[in-house]
């Protein structure tokens, strides 16, 4: 099993400007990292939690560029952070930004101004945050090596005026 399924609650979720899926999940492949053609996988690296890959939402890239989540200054942003594993939990991360509130593994405890969330393999939480200035904002498995090296990176792109 691999994705998220969002159970809202009957009234539904307090309103907020902007809702993103963002889904994590490691990877273990014959091939390196970046070696070209389809990759068979390979039991001897999941074995010993050496993904070539740490992705979100299954690509190299598939929030970066063109492809990146946006927002404007003043709006509310409400991510739901899920790591289908199967093996490394993430440290998710936004860099630049503190989230105003994280349901800790999409339960009921609810956490403010945190900067980084724990999400263990097989589960999710779900983070909220007002952006404040323009710019685009760095989303990272905070695993850092996993984000610059093995794929966990993504972009939140935020445009309006400055706020200094």
């Amino acid at each position: 099993m691999y994705g998220l399924i969002l159970v809202e609650p009957k009234a539904g979720l307090p309103k907020v400007d902007r809702e993103y899926y963002v889904m994590q999940g490691d990877f273990y492949t014959k091939g390196k990292y970046g070696e070209a053609g389809l990759q068979p996988f390979d039991m001897e690296k999941a074995i010993k939690e050496q993904p070539d890959y740490v992705l979100f939402n299954g690509s190299v890239g598939a929030l970066n560029g063109d492809n990146a989540i946006t927002a404007k200054v003043g709006e509310t942003v409400r991510l739901f952070v899920g790591n289908g594993g199967p093996n490394l939990v993430s440290s998710f991360h936004v860099i630049g930004e503190i989230f105003d509130k994280v349901s800790v593994e999409g339960g009921d405890l609810v956490n403010k101004n945190v900067q980084t969330t724990l999400v263990p393999a097989g589960g999710a939480a779900m983070t909220e945050f007002k952006v404040d200035v323009p710019g685009t904002f760095i989303m990272v498995d905070h695993s850092i090596f996993r984000a610059f090296n093995k794929g966990a990176l993504g972009m939140l792109k935020v445009n309006g005026p400055e706020n200094k």
